[in-house]
């Protein structure tokens, strides 16, 4: 079987992360890297085991040998980066959001289409089997009609003020931070699990810490060492840090989703609650093998990740027999299974329906947020 190859732009967290999953898939070849420089390329390439590095991105753009590119950048780089990539005749996976701004998102759903090329962006919590599972139960009708959804995504590492990265600049990641950051993969996943859709958002945003300290020289540097007040700059920080927003859904549901990159304690947690007229279900994916069904009229009780209980859709997803454990890491292998099957079977030119989020979900996730940032401006409804 040949194998099809990837390049991957991008070093930091998530890129690595994403080679990982690539390679267990054992069909897929990651042949080059691309990063800020031929140095750090090189560094990460050899670490990684990777054959071609590249310090510029559209070197790696103009290797023939790629048919697929993954694009791990800031948030500000995306747009032109997929761009070229279609243009170059790449099928592109692109980390959220897909684009700063809507009408980016528009002229990149309209280049793939164009090009008929494959596409994604990597809302990848929506593959973890016990979200599948609740769509399932949803959709079989087991839940009812869906009255309310609540949760939230909360995380604590930016909890203290000499905590810093790149996603606190506008000019990296965009107006909103918590939002659209943390807060699209809570909105790509209710909706996705329930099948209806938000129409009305009402938000609340903070900003507990309105200056930063962000260190004069790369953290890697003080490794080992004390900083001194010396070592820092006075940033000041125009993005939420916090974020509630009421949402109104168009079966008549109502709903709540909480956002915090400063909730100590809280690692990467992701809480979902959704309340039918007949049961309700919540998930935590600290505890990602698991999901709570409440009962009125029974005992409540707790599903465990097992193939041999879900339903076909999630046990699809599921590697492993009940009692092993599968995580974060899972969740990207399995929704790259489904975007590499995709190009096996040539769907994008047969027109087959994508099993995995494409483009239009970025669009759709850009819009939420655009719509939430504004409603916390003007401190009131706004509509879809």
């Amino acid at each position: 079987m040949e194998k099809i190859r990837t390049g991957v732009i991008g070093t930091g967290f998530i890129g690595p992360t994403h080679i990982e999953a690539l390679r267990r898939l054992g069909f897929v070849d990651v042949v080059a890297l691309a990063d800020i420089d031929d140095a750090t390329a090189k560094a990460k390439a050899e670490q990684l085991s990777i054959d071609k590095s590249y310090g510029n991105y559209q070197q790696l753009l103009a290797d023939p040998e790629i048919d697929v590119v993954h694009i791990c950048s800031p948030n500000s780089f995306h747009f032109q980066m997929a761009k070229e990539a279609l243009l170059a005749g790449k099928h592109v996976v692109c980390e959220k959001p897909l684009t700063m701004n809507s009408a980016q998102a528009k002229e990149l759903i309209a280049l793939a289409k164009e090009k008929g090329l494959a596409n994604a962006v990597h809302f990848n919590i929506r593959f973890y089997p016990v979200i599948h599972e609740a769509r399932a139960m949803i959709q079989n009708g087991e839940l009812g009609k869906i009255f309310a959804v609540n949760g939230s995504y909360q995380q604590d590492w930016l909890f203290k003020e000499t905590d810093y990265s790149w996603r606190l600049e506008p000019k990296f990641s965009g107006d909103s931070r918590a939002v659209a950051d943390i807060g699209s993969h809570w909105l790509d996943s209710v909706e996705f699990m329930t099948g209806i859709k938000i129409d009305k958002v009402c938000a609340d945003f903070a900003t507990f810490y309105p200056t930063r300290k962000k260190p004069l020289k790369p953290v890697e540097t003080y490794s080992g060492k004390v900083l001194t007040p010396d070592d820092y700059a006075d940033v000041p920080i125009n993005t939420e840090d916090y974020a509630s927003v009421l949402l109104k859904f168009d079966n008549g549901a109502h709903g709540s989703m909480t956002v915090n990159q400063v909730a100590a304690g809280r690692k990467n947690r992701i809480w979902f609650e959704i309340y039918g007229s007949k049961k309700s279900i919540a998930i935590n994916t600290e505890r990602p093998n698991e999901m709570w069904i409440g009962e009125r009229d029974e005992a409540n009780h707790v599903l465990m990740k097992d193939p041999s209980l879900m339903h076909r859709e999630a046990a699809q997803l599921v590697s492993y027999p009940g009692g092993h454990n599968e995580g974060f890491p899972d969740t990207i292998k399995q929704f790259a299974t489904k975007f590499y099957n995709y190009i096996r079977a040539e769907g994008y030119k047969t027109g087959a329906t994508p099993e995995f989020p494409t483009f239009e979900a970025g669009l759709r996730e850009l819009q939420l947020c655009e719509a939430i940032v504004e409603s916390a401006k003007q401190e009131k409804w706004l509509s879809l």
